[in-house]
């Protein structure tokens, strides 16, 4: 039964890094007994209410399926329960992945320098899909100029060289990813710069 008496969840929302995606919210606190909760989704194509592995939890956050479409627009609800009580549900906004996740930088695996360039090796930041558009947005200035001196590259290898560049020079470059998706571009977290000399000739 709905109780009057057992509050809602609080502060419920999702959040999406790398389209891994949670459901969270603030813990109900009740004089006795512990707190469960139940969370369930929907998408807009399909009208009924799924359970997504969370029944009963006491944990204040649930994973979304990952077999979710990153295009498909999902709500989420979520609600207390404790014996028999249960609170009223709380839905949350309507979620898109691919418009509401956020893209963490793309991982450095090594750098190579040669007297005029640096070759670099990466990681994009989460598995692509067959068909994806994934370019590497990349900085990258000579240590001592100044930042107006700021040179940019796109890429859509994950070896990539960036050269013409003087010998023996410290070199700082920052990357970020650029992911085409229907309604345009999701552009992702810049990277920290990392800098390396190029070898002397």
């Amino acid at each position: 039964e709905t109780s009057p008496h057992l509050p809602a969840p609080q502060n419920v929302e999702i959040y999406s890094y790398n389209f891994q995606s949670w459901l969270r919210w603030s813990p109900v606190t009740v004089e006795n007994g512990s707190v469960l909760y139940t969370a369930h989704y929907r998408t807009a194509a399909f009208g009924e209410w799924s359970a997504m592995g969370c029944a009963h939890t006491p944990h204040t956050r649930c994973a979304l399926p990952t077999a979710l479409g990153r295009r498909w627009t999902v709500q989420l609800r979520v609600r207390a329960e404790l014996g028999n009580l249960s609170s009223a549900w709380v839905h949350s906004p309507a979620f898109v992945p691919e418009r509401d996740t956020t893209l963490g930088p793309p991982r450095v695996n090594s750098v190579s320098a040669s007297p005029d360039s640096l070759l670099i090796s990466v990681t994009p930041p989460f598995p692509p899909e067959h068909g994806d558009s994934l370019l590497y947005l990349v900085s990258y200035w000579d240590n001592s100029s100044s930042p107006a001196g700021k040179k940019e590259l796109s890429v859509m290898e994950t070896l990539f060289q960036i050269g013409n560049l003087q010998e023996s020079t410290v070199y700082c470059f920052s990357i970020r990813v650029q992911l085409k998706i229907f309604s345009g571009h999701l552009v992702g977290e810049q990277r920290a710069p990392e800098c390396h000399r190029t070898a002397l000739s």
